[in-house]
């Protein structure tokens, strides 16, 4: 029995953990939700809940109305946030594999950015130290979550213009960076830590998946045991 919830874990099939919750580190039944939300205690990535807000959401004229911003300059708003938040986390926490903005209009993934570290303990650190920080004239929200792979978080249908339900859509579409600014921030992280790298680095590379995954399974042996 134990094996097969090891085997359906996080997945549709499993009735006790959210599969939502797993798979993007959110779920729009929040606290509410019949299924439980495991919160990882080691991870890689970090998500910064709520921190990105569109202009178009709060430029406002003097009788109320939203004030029309054209895309072009709505995307050049969106890379110099995109690379506030990038350039300040890779220089104070270290190496970041992936950082990603969701589009999404739920309130659960609504500005929501997801930063994945190199390193467990370089995440774990940002999450101290950000959740005594402000943002933008609002205090950050910061915490680990179980999303490592954003293959599995993201809508398919979406990245192929496909996706019917916009963006209340339950996975993650994914706000793009321009290219040249993408190339930028990478590569300047790549060569800013590889150089300080080499033969007998301190630390090896994060399995934080294939952890977290562990300790939920022996958890519930040892549930299944003190039941029997």
């Amino acid at each position: 029995m134990a094996e097969y919830l090891a085997s359906i874990f996080g997945t549709e099939k499993d009735k006790v953990n959210c599969s939502f919750f797993y798979k993007i580190g959110a779920c729009r039944h929040g606290e509410q939700c019949s299924r439980l939300h495991n919160k990882p205690t080691f991870s890689q990535t970090v998500v910064l809940q709520n921190l990105y807000i569109a202009p178009a959401n709060t430029a406002q004229t003097a009788d109320g109305s939203h004030i029309t911003t054209s895309e072009v300059e709505q995307q050049q708003f969106f890379d110099d946030f995109f690379e506030e938040v990038f350039v300040e986390a890779e220089e104070k926490y270290g190496e970041i594999e992936e950082m990603n903005v969701c589009d999404n209009l739920g309130d659960h993934l609504v500005g929501n950015v997801y930063v994945k570290f190199r390193f467990e303990e370089d995440a774990d650190k940002a999450v101290q130290d950000l959740n005594n920080r402000w943002f933008g004239g609002r205090p950050v929200h910061a915490e680990l979550t179980p999303v490592t792979d954003f293959r599995e978080a993201c809508c398919r249908q979406y990245e192929m213009g496909e996706c019917t339900r916009g963006g209340f859509c339950n996975f993650m579409h994914l706000k793009p960076i321009s290219r040249d600014l993408r190339r930028r921030l990478y590569n300047r992280s790549r060569r800013k830590h590889n150089a300080g790298s080499g033969v007998g680095s301190r630390r090896s590379r994060s399995r934080s998946r294939e952890k977290w995954e562990r300790e939920q399974r022996e958890k519930r042996r040892r549930r299944d045991r003190d039941r029997h």
